[in-house]
């Protein structure tokens, strides 16, 4: 059953950690919403009169692992004692204002301006605020501790969600301390609430779907039947829910035409936006349901499974780990096969899904250039990283996401070829050993690492010498799982052309009457030539190549092996460059039935085992 309001949980305010005169209090208003803009002030007690207070804009958003510069938004700052007395302000750097002459009590007021939605900024417009916290409020670094107040002012027609707790008040929210708070985005606008509860396990759990969407109640409402599935699903892998910290979860959803797409975890809700205009039909829901399925995976995996080194957050800078391959990547590998479980999609439409991510992997030249490990480390630069300068990430990066997903492919067939065990068991044991204990934002955390996860892979299996080589090749080494062997038992095949043909290995672009190359990949006939970025190509073999099209027909006249002449320009030199053509075979992941090979009950078992829901009779 489905309510159409916020329920009311575990009441009002968390206990205070810390004397109750040291508290911080915000007021966000939304006078100039039109202009994107926000007034907030900040209220500081409980200092000692004269000690240095610095408030500070953070320089990161928990789940995003780039250093940001939030503080460019925000002018306007002022600064008064308990009195309304005006203080002083000092900058000690770009992203803090300091005062020292006050009386105990300083309130700073400043204004915010934010014009993104997505999972780590700030957006405010006539229709909403959609607020992560790092992006909206300054903090005080030295007051991590103590409790928060959030007042919130709606404008006509808005009402809050939030993971914050609720008071009796429904514009009035609290947070034990800093931590939790900056973990707690805030969607202020006309959203659509659906709401359901679950008793599992002896404990009763929330969730909350609020969604900010230009469709109507009937397409929130088959969203929502959709979106519960998921939940049940995935709760039916881990064995309970993650154990919320007021017994609920939300999701916050905006689908508007203006919004990025994203989706960022938090400990007990998610952010998911898209441009998407509506949920129309079936396909349309089913779609969205793959970024719902990875958010709330990690409200296990990152939430509370937690890497040593991101735990706890940084906010004054960029947050590097060695197991994003893990936190998210595995996550990636479990968002579509939740789906499939819960029977949104089909074995062909699994094989798809992973098949561009296998086949990429293994024919990346990045492998060459570094590790699954590595990979997680070089996050700050492109999870949400911003250079002026450009990159040679297509030769030397491979998403931790993409990485991380097909060595949780080979994990979860090897373990069930091998050892008769499953991923599924490899999870539950880590989250039994490292994440549920972690009831509360009042308990201790046992952030695991990588040694961790490869000493708990021994002790599931009993072979701690598989585990350390499983490891030391695919995770800290730049090998990739034997899918050609590891895929036949469950009734798919790695399907490699017969024939090579001519690979370029570039991103090209049609630029008028020429070809415009936006980058060239190791490996490929174009890089081996000297073909860059920034080269215009006219003609292969004195035949105008006027399309990206046009080449392409060109090249496919050509075998493996032949020479081609380049009439190209290069830094606004125009010459001609010889091209040995270089070969490539093209794969696939491919089930059993396209390929008219009969399925024995051993491959419809075993396929079944894996990919079927886990679910029924379960909760």
């Amino acid at each position: 059953m489905f309510v159409r309001s916020l329920i009311c949980v575990a009441c009002a305010c968390f206990p205070l950690a810390v004397t109750a005169q040291r508290s911080i209090e915000y007021d966000v208003s939304f006078p100039n919403a039109q202009e994107h803009e926000a007034r907030v002030v900040m209220t500081v007690r409980g200092v000692t009169p004269g000690e240095r207070v610095e408030a500070r804009m953070s320089r990161s958003s928990p789940g995003r692992y780039a250093a940001s510069s939030f503080a460019k938004n925000v002018y306007d700052v002022t600064a008064a004692d308990s009195r309304g007395r005006s203080l002083k302000i000092s900058r000690p750097d770009t992203h803090g204002w300091s005062v020292t002459q006050h009386d105990g009590t300083v309130r700073f007021t400043y204004t915010v301006w934010g014009d993104r939605i997505d999972g780590s900024y700030l957006s405010i417009d006539h229709a909403h605020a959609h607020m992560n916290i790092p992006a909206t409020f300054m903090y005080v670094a030295r007051m991590s501790s103590v409790p928060i107040k959030v007042v919130i002012h709606p404008r006509a027609g808005w009402k809050v969600a939030t993971q914050l707790a609720p008071t009796s008040d429904p514009n009035v929210f609290t947070a034990p301390n800093l931590q939790w708070f900056m973990d707690s985005p805030i969607e202020v606008g006309p959203v659509t609430l659906r709401t359901w509860s679950e008793t599992i396990n002896g404990k009763n759990s929330t969730w909350r779907i609020a969604l900010h969407h230009m469709g109507t109640d009937a397409q929130a409402d088959s969203f929502a039947v959709m979106g519960r599935e998921i939940v049940d699903e995935a709760i039916a892998m881990w064995g309970e829910p993650a154990g919320y910290d007021l017994g609920t979860y939300t999701f916050l959803v905006d689908y508007l035409p203006w919004s990025g797409g994203d989706g960022m975890e938090h400990r007990n809700s998610t952010v998911i936006t898209s441009g998407r205009r509506t949920l129309k039909d079936r396909a349309d829901r089913i779609s969205a349901l793959g970024t719902f399925s990875h958010e709330f995976f990690h409200s296990w995996n990152m939430e509370r499974l937690r890497s040593k080194e991101i735990e706890p957050f940084a906010f004054g800078a960029e947050n590097m780990s060695d197991a994003l391959w893990f936190g998210e990547g595995f996550t990636n590998y479990y968002g579509p096969l939740i789906i499939r479980r819960a029977g949104f999609t089909n074995d062909e439409d699994f094989a798809s899904d992973f098949s561009g991510e296998i086949v990429g992997t293994i024919n990346s030249p990045a492998r060459k250039h570094g590790s699954p490990v590595d990979m997680s480390r070089l996050a700050p630069f492109f999870d949400g990283g911003a250079a002026s300068d450009p990159t040679n990430r297509q030769n030397t990066f491979i998403s931790y996401y993409t990485w991380g997903s097909v060595i949780a492919f080979g994990l979860d067939l090897t373990l069930r070829e091998k050892y008769g065990k499953s991923l599924d068991d490899y999870m539950r044991q880590l989250w039994r050993n490292f994440g549920s204990h972690q009831s509360s934002a009042f308990a201790p955390v046992r952030p695991y690492t990588v040694a961790d996860l490869r000493e708990e892979l021994g002790k599931l299996t009993g072979d701690d010498a598989f585990a350390r080589s499983f490891f030391a090749r695919y995770v800290e080494g730049r090998e990739v799982p034997d899918f050609a062997t590891l895929l036949e038992p469950a009734g798919f095949r790695l399907v490699t052309d017969s024939v090579e043909r001519p690979y370029l290995g570039a991103s090209l672009d049609d630029d008028t009457t020429r070809v415009f190359v936006n980058s060239s990949v190791e490996g490929g006939s174009m890089f081996d030539a000297g073909i860059a970025s920034g080269d215009r190509i006219y003609a292969i073999d004195g035949k105008p190549t006027l399309s990206v099209d046009s080449l392409t027909a060109v090249i496919g006249r050509h075998k493996v092996g032949d020479v081609v002449q380049l009439d190209v320009e290069q830094k606004m030199v125009r010459h001609t460059v010889a091209m040995t053509l270089r070969g490539r075979r093209s794969m696939t992941v491919s089930t059993y039935e396209s390929l008219g090979i009969p399925l024995t009950p051993q491959v419809i078992a075993f396929r079944r085992n894996w990919l079927d829901s886990k679910r029924r009779g379960k909760l």
